[in-house]
């Protein structure tokens, strides 16, 4: 049998063996706990924030509504055809310069319809007509002639026996109305006769026509053309009928205009437009490269529109017409009709104005406070808001100086919090 031998256990301290226990071991852990301590407080210390500082400033402060537009013309000249023709090639393309009173195309008579086999006898027999009643005319005329002349001898004889009193003074009367009748006889048949040879030749140049068409693509005599002239100094901004034929009377040719006299149409949601007074400030950037143009509100539309917007919404808005301020140096290539523009109108403008960058704005509540860099920590401040726009807020109360730094986008800090400024 396997017999396990007892183990002695001692037993724990009592309370009064506690109590004479030497105080100099309650000093050593004392002690250690505070050299632990230092150690960790040596080992992870608290690491300052590097943060991004802006400097509060002094200066103009502008409140302003940013949209997009496009520049027009103020003017727009539609040069139409003014009677139906035939209109000859033009050689006036897009971006052409155009004075005024140039010829900018010409309108030809328009070209007979074809005649058939049929229609040609017909104008065969036509003429064979008219040459008819011309003669029937000649010969009219020539029987007028002899009774006119008959009719004068006879007024010379009945005159004379007048005068020696063997004829009555009403036989002298009746003669002198019968002269009086042939010569207006005459004169109407001259008259038909005339007729007939206009009749005849009316017919004989339709024959003519059918007997000999134009060739194709012939150009009638330039004197035969209508000249049609530019109304204003400018270019040709749109070329409605690039090639020769037939044009109705008020078809449009040309579209005209001076690329110098334009303006821009801003449309503004209808909320905004009633803060932009008329005559504000308006800076108008076609890209980044090229510096911005500058104009005035010239005028805003009393009528809204609606228009769909980039996320489907549909908004209310109204359109702002610009007048460009001349340039101190032409741009190359200048800006065009239709070309879009970004616009920037301001509605209001302070000389003077304590400003902070939005982007050290933090929401405190119903208030706003910024982060102070003072001597390297971070300072938390109440500030009151005058006004804001996408880059500054402009201060009406607070413990703020120009020159003070603030901490932009800040993240969560701590009051006293160490802080510095982030290199570059």
């Amino acid at each position: 049998m396997n017999y396990k031998h007892p183990v002695a256990l001692s037993a724990p301290d009592t309370p009064a063996e506690r109590a004479h226990r030497p105080r100099w071991q309650w000093l050593v852990w004392a002690l250690t706990g505070l050299v632990a301590a230092a150690g960790l407080w040596w080992a992870f210390p608290p690491r300052q924030v590097n943060v991004e500082l802006a400097t509060v400033t002094l200066g103009p402060f502008e409140q302003s509504i940013e949209e997009d537009g496009q520049l027009r013309l103020k003017q727009r000249y539609l040069v139409a055809a003014p009677v139906a023709g035939h209109l000859q090639r033009p050689d006036l393309k897009v971006g052409d310069t155009v004075q005024a009173q140039q010829t900018v195309a010409w309108l030809a008579p328009m070209v007979s319809p074809m005649i058939d086999p049929r229609q040609q006898t017909v104008l065969h027999q036509r003429v064979g007509r008219d040459q008819a009643s011309q003669e029937a005319a000649s010969a009219r005329v020539q029987q007028l002639q002899t009774a006119l002349d008959q009719a004068r001898l006879q007024t010379q004889r009945t005159t004379q026996l007048a005068q020696q009193n063997f004829m009555a003074q009403a036989a002298l009367d009746q003669a002198q109305l019968s002269e009086r009748a042939a010569e207006q006889a005459l004169q109407a048949g001259l008259a038909e006769r005339l007729a007939a040879r206009f009749s005849l030749a009316e017919s004989e140049a339709a024959l003519r026509q059918s007997v000999t068409p134009p060739a194709p693509g012939s150009r009638p005599a330039d004197k035969g053309l209508l000249a049609i002239t530019s109304p204003v100094n400018g270019q040709v901004l749109q070329v409605h009928q690039s090639s020769a034929g037939p044009v109705a009377a008020g078809q449009a040719l040309l579209t005209l205009g001076d690329l110098r006299d334009l303006e821009a149409v801003i449309d503004v949601l209808s909320a905004d437009a009633r803060h932009i007074p008329v005559g504000a400030s308006v800076s108008l950037s076609l890209n980044a490269q090229d510096a911005p143009l500058q104009g005035r509100v010239r005028h805003i539309e009393p009528i809204a529109f609606t228009k769909m917007s980039a996320l489907g919404i549909e908004e209310q808005r109204v359109n702002v017409l610009v007048d460009l301020l001349p340039t101190p140096a032409p741009m190359a290539p200048g800006p065009g009709d239709g070309f879009r523009v970004d616009a920037r109108i301001v509605t209001a403008r302070t000389e003077q104005a304590l400003r902070v960058p939005t982007a050290a704005l933090v929401r405190d509540g119903s208030q706003w406070r910024v982060w102070l860099f003072d001597q390297g920590r971070a300072r938390a401040r109440q500030v009151v808001l005058q006004d804001r726009n996408a880059e500054h807020a402009w201060i009406e109360t607070g413990p703020l100086q120009a020159g003070d730094s603030v901490v932009l986008y800040p993240a969560p800090l701590r009051e006293g919090q160490r802080i510095q400024r982030r290199s570059p």
